[in-house]
């Protein structure tokens, strides 16, 4: 399955849009649209009006954003722990999304941190 996702500006290092292709999925990066240090809402809402799952490092932001408005196509967070041994590679944020896809997991209006789906 192949999932639209938009690669919010602290996320969208040039090898990790690379993979995510590679995997099949359609990426759009914040500055490939234009929203460079806009405000969340903003990415958020551009997520909403091109029905693009939002990938983001900003957890605590997005993770208010999505309490206060819950409608969105999803937004799939990555925790990067203070332990270096504990944060995500890249290849594993690709491989947790194949696991969150196998699992059939509904994306829309959820807020789902990736780091559970890393096995």
């Amino acid at each position: 399955m192949s999932l639209k996702l938009l690669i919010d500006e602290d996320s969208q290092d040039k090898i990790l849009v690379k993979f995510l292709r590679e995997a099949g999925h359609d990426v759009v990066t914040v500055n490939g649209a234009s929203l460079m240090s806009q405000p969340d809402s903003v990415v958020l809402s551009y997520a909403r009006q091109n029905n693009r799952i939002l990938l983001t490092l900003n957890c605590q932001d997005f993770q208010a954003l999505h309490r206060a408005s819950p409608n969105h196509p999803g937004i799939l967070a990555v925790y990067q722990e203070a332990n270096p041994l504990k944060k995500m590679s890249f290849k594993a944020i690709v491989a947790a999304i194949a696991n969150l896809e196998a699992a059939n997991i509904p994306l829309a209006n959820q807020f789902i941190p990736l780091n559970q789906w890393n096995y």
